[in-house]
């Protein structure tokens, strides 16, 4: 194992919980994830032996490798925190624990209708910007959603998630975004979950409230080359 994946990782905890005493928060309701995006499965044991136990993914079909490799390991919780799609909704919530991109009534509905057992935990995924074309749902429509999902049998709705414009103070994005949290408490009250602040905003996001950061090259360093 790297030293270096150490270091970092240590690094970026000193920084959030120093971000949470600058917010005045309670460190123990923060969870951060490490986002492993193209990196190979043995940086997540590494990562796991490092006592990592949230890691996130974009990708479905990597998300499910990974999964199927790393099964043996102790309580890993995987977090699918790409674009979900309905024709994968299968293999989705064969894999991961926690959804974070449920951002229409369709895929809510299509990982319902695949479900069987424990209850899929998910956050509804918030537009911040302008552009409809982005993943999310526009903050005008986010109660609608909550309350469609919320009717799902095998869903649980935990909260929103959103990733912060580039082009705006991130704090301002994560102060919308934390009214859109609001919104969603008022039609599922334990829906406490805000999935927000990466490798370049999180103090900001802790400040707003974020009880989850999806953090990556931060910690796992460069991603590799795709060929």
């Amino acid at each position: 194992m790297s030293s270096a994946l150490a270091d970092r990782l240590a690094d970026v905890d000193a920084r959030i919980a120093d971000a949470a005493r600058a917010a005045g928060r309670d460190l123990a309701g923060i969870t951060r994830i490490v986002v492993t995006k193209f990196h190979p499965a043995s940086l997540v044991r590494d990562l796991h032996a490092l006592g990592v136990r949230d890691v996130g993914e974009n990708r479905q079909q990597e998300l499910t490798a990974k999964r199927d490799e790393l099964a043996s390991l102790p309580d890993l919780r995987w977090h699918f925190i790409g674009q979900a799609q309905t024709n994968k909704a299968r293999a989705v919530r064969a894999a991961a624990d926690v959804v974070h991109s449920v951002d229409r009534s369709r895929i809510a509905d299509a990982l319902d209708a695949v479900g069987s057992g424990d209850p899929l935990d998910v956050l509804l995924q918030v537009n911040l910007t302008d552009d409809t074309g982005r993943g999310g749902v526009a903050p005008a429509e986010v109660e609608a959603l909550a309350a469609h999902v919320a009717g799902l049998a095998s869903l649980r709705v935990r909260g929103v998630m959103a990733v912060a414009p580039l082009d705006e103070d991130p704090a301002h994005a994560f102060e919308r975004l934390r009214r859109s949290a609001d919104v969603v408490r008022t039609v599922v009250p334990e829906a406490t979950w805000i999935s927000a602040g990466m490798t370049g905003d999180f103090p900001e996001a802790i400040a707003m409230g974020a009880t989850h950061l999806r953090i990556g090259s931060a910690i796992t360093g460069p991603r590799p080359v795709r060929g």
